[in-house]
């Protein structure tokens, strides 16, 4: 594959469309249309080693609970059961990231780190996006208290019974990310 030529199409703060036109490996010239997060004209020079965001599964100690958030999601129209999730500033480490946007999301405070992926992307056919995810041990009481004005966030703690039957509920729009966490913590009871 051969990059010809990249042209941002878009200028916002968060996330920006990229188009791309590339030689495919027999060399015919094709186009691709990406949303990025990146703020360089050209996305192929992202360092993935940081990445752009961060989902956090948290496991409520006391409750024995896993953490499970439904938020407002405008890309489709409605709520979505999801992780706790956030960007990552410059200036912070994904713990850092991490512990942030659970308590700004929840209001729990994250007591222990089990566990922290490498950089993963969830839709690669549509955008560069990188995030880790980051088990972890929390405690306190849920609020959405803390939720920045955009945010339409409520804050649920479910048991292996629960996780077991939301996830045959066809009506529920669930996160990829969420919905794998939950069918091996409902057949399983681990995180």
């Amino acid at each position: 594959m051969k990059i010809n030529t990249v042209k941002k199409i878009t200028d916002c703060k968060y996330l920006n469309l990229f188009s791309i036109c590339y030689n495919d490996r027999v060399n015919h010239e094709k186009q691709w249309i990406f949303a990025s997060r990146s703020e360089r004209l050209n996305p192929f020079e992202q360092d993935y080693t940081k990445p752009n965001a961060v989902v956090i599964v948290p496991y409520h100690i006391q409750e024995k609970k896993l953490v499970v958030i439904k938020e407002f999601r405008v890309a489709i129209g409605g709520y979505q059961y999801g992780f706790p999730a956030g960007l990552v500033d410059k200036d912070e480490s994904v713990e850092q990231a991490g512990k942030r946007e659970l308590f700004e999301e929840t209001g729990l405070t994250a007591t222990k780190i089990l566990k922290k992926s490498p950089v993963v992307f969830s839709s690669s056919g549509m955008t560069d996006e990188s995030v880790s995810m980051m088990f972890v041990e929390c405690k306190g009481h849920p609020t959405n208290s803390f939720n920045e004005a955009s945010e339409d966030i409520e804050v649920m703690m479910l048991s292996r019974k629960q996780a077991s039957d939301i996830i045959c509920d066809n009506k529920i729009k669930f996160d990829v990310k969420l919905w794998i966490v939950l069918n091996t913590f409902a057949s399983q009871g681990i995180i």
